[in-house]
């Protein structure tokens, strides 16, 4: 048993060798541009204007005057980090009740027109949200409900591909705890409360981040319903520094990779129940 196990490590070796090579190309591929950004934001705006983003290490010319400008300079940097922080946080939080509480629903019951409402959420997945742009903002404008952050977290609580992905996971959970619970005595609110929402943690987290990344990065839709120029989101201030009469490079090149830390942030918190989430949720049902 031993020499065929040394047998067989011998003969997927050189495969081994191989994947690890690749991904670690890969790797590398995917971090260069995290480099040039953060190796930039040591850089004046003049350096990117005359080179744009490059992987030169200069010394002579890198500072740390753009971050000093970023946290003590007079401008609205902060305001607009905030505000996307606090709009992805609850819209992140609503998405994440909303959706599995309608997947639950999906998974866990039979009632009449349950498979064509779940044909409806996977028609949705497949429809751009560009196509949806004119009839929302329509609705929008409506309801009164211009330059709010309500305009921006309620069209998108209900995603239709985390539910989608909710229900996939749950599907693969045993019908016996949800019977189990209802032998025990407990409401159908408590089934869910306190059996079904611990087991669902590692498609929270999965859903957390890519949530999490959607809403932080949104620009579009924030920036055809926002006017005030307090209520700006992050993508939506950082592109009012390139203007036609003047381009704010120091602030937007180190502001856009202080951008990055919250994203940083929320992978490194969840990252422990990501993988478990995602492949469960691929497999399921």
């Amino acid at each position: 048993m031993n020499e065929r196990s040394s047998i067989s490590v011998k003969k997927h070796l050189p495969l081994k060798i191989g994947l690890f090579v690749l991904f670690a190309a890969l790797c590398g591929v995917i971090l260069v541009p995290f480099y040039a950004i953060a190796l930039s934001s040591f850089k004046p705006g003049e350096e990117l204007i005359r080179y744009g983003l490059n992987l030169k290490f200069d010394l002579s010319v890198m500072s740390f005057d753009n971050y000093a400008y970023l946290f003590t300079g007079d401008h609205s940097y902060f305001t607009w980090f905030f505000n996307s922080l606090l709009l992805t946080v609850v819209q992140v939080a609503l998405t994440l009740i909303i959706s599995a509480t309608v997947a639950y629903g999906f998974a866990a019951y039979e009632f009449k027109g349950k498979n064509f409402l779940f044909i409806c959420v996977l028609l949705i997945m497949m429809v751009p949200f560009e196509i949806l742009l004119l009839p929302l903002y329509t609705l929008i404008f409506n309801l009164g409900m211009m330059n709010t952050y309500s305009a921006i977290v309620l069209p998108g609580i209900a995603s239709a591909a985390t539910i989608f992905f909710f229900r996939q996971y749950l599907s693969g959970i045993p019908k016996e705890i949800i019977a189990a619970g209802r032998v025990d005595g407990a409401s159908e609110y408590g089934i869910y409360l306190r059996l079904i929402l611990p087991i669902m943690k590692p498609s929270f987290a999965a859903m957390a981040i890519l949530n999490g990344m959607n809403s932080w990065n949104n620009f579009l839709w924030p920036f055809m319903v926002l006017s005030d120029e307090r209520k700006y989101t992050l993508p939506i201030g950082l592109k009012t520094l390139l203007t036609p009469y003047g381009n704010n490079y120091d602030l937007l090149i180190v502001g856009s990779f202080f951008s990055i830390i919250p994203i940083f942030v929320l992978f490194v918190a969840f990252q422990k129940y990501f993988i478990d989430g995602m492949t469960a949720g691929a497999v399921k049902g």
